[in-house]
């Protein structure tokens, strides 16, 4: 069993819009190349053009069609049917189940960021881990043995050789709607504490008591046809949490 450090002051992790986030799946691909030559590379892949493709992708981008709510008069709110797209990876909580399973100290948890990360030279293999997230961010490589994961791009955010507007994982770095954000969620002065604040950021299944680091921004409220009224400005939309975020707990214990 591995021991977590105590609670870090810095708290560094992704703040994702659901709002705004098209599926494009730009996040997973920068992600995979990023890291296919990075510190946790390579992210290999088996039989990549045959009918079963397999592979290690720390970013994996679902998307659901919500079906419409209600009658849709105008005033009643009633929510039109709308496509949600959910991207997935590892969430670095702030006492994850991922670590504290581990048998041989494999993963583990950064106590100057908060950061979780697999040594690769400690892993053996057991999956232990990958049971023991919820969240489903594990990935196995069935090619090196060994378990692996989001770093947060840990080998691009410190990296000094690198412009500072480019110190950020490169999924964030990529995405063309700015649907992620990255900061220090234990700073409320930061940009992402502020936006999660504004916006009622939500944790996944907080039930499980993991208290995952990175936060969704539940999406505004639609509004069908002729019924929007502020011009396409959104501003006059309900900030409450809509009911797509009631189903979210659902799939994922699918």
């Amino acid at each position: 069993m591995t021991a977590l450090p105590p609670p870090s002051k810095v708290k560094l992790g992704l703040v994702i819009d659901l709002d705004t986030c098209v599926g494009c799946h730009a996040c997973a691909v920068s992600c995979k190349e990023w890291n296919s030559g990075g510190i946790a590379g390579p992210l290999t892949d088996t039989d990549p053009y045959g009918k079963e493709p397999e592979g290690v992708w720390f970013n994996r981008v679902h998307s659901y069609e919500v079906a419409g709510t209600g009658d849709r008069g105008p005033g009643t709110g009633a929510q039109p049917a709308m496509t949600l797209h959910f991207p997935r990876s590892c969430l670095h909580c702030e006492t994850p189940a991922c670590v504290t399973v581990c048998p041989t100290g494999a993963s583990y948890k950064r106590a100057e960021d908060g950061i979780v990360l697999v040594d690769e030279d400690k892993c053996i293999g057991c999956k232990l881990c990958s049971w023991a997230c919820p969240y489903g961010a594990r990935e196995y490589s069935e090619v090196e043995g060994v378990m692996k994961k989001c770093t947060l791009c840990v080998d691009r955010i410190y990296n000094e050789n690198l412009d500072e507007s480019e110190r950020q994982p490169a999924c964030v770095q990529a995405c063309p709607s700015r649907a992620r954000h990255f900061g220090d969620l234990n700073d409320p002065e930061s940009d992402v504490s502020k936006l999660v604040a504004a916006r009622g950021g939500i944790d996944l299944m907080p039930q499980l008591g993991y208290q995952p680091t990175n936060k969704y921004l539940p999406p505004r409220p639609r509004r069908a046809g002729n019924e929007n009224s502020d011009g396409g400005s959104g501003g006059s939309r309900d900030q409450g949490n809509p009911s797509p975020l009631k189903w979210l707990d659902r799939i994922l214990n699918r």
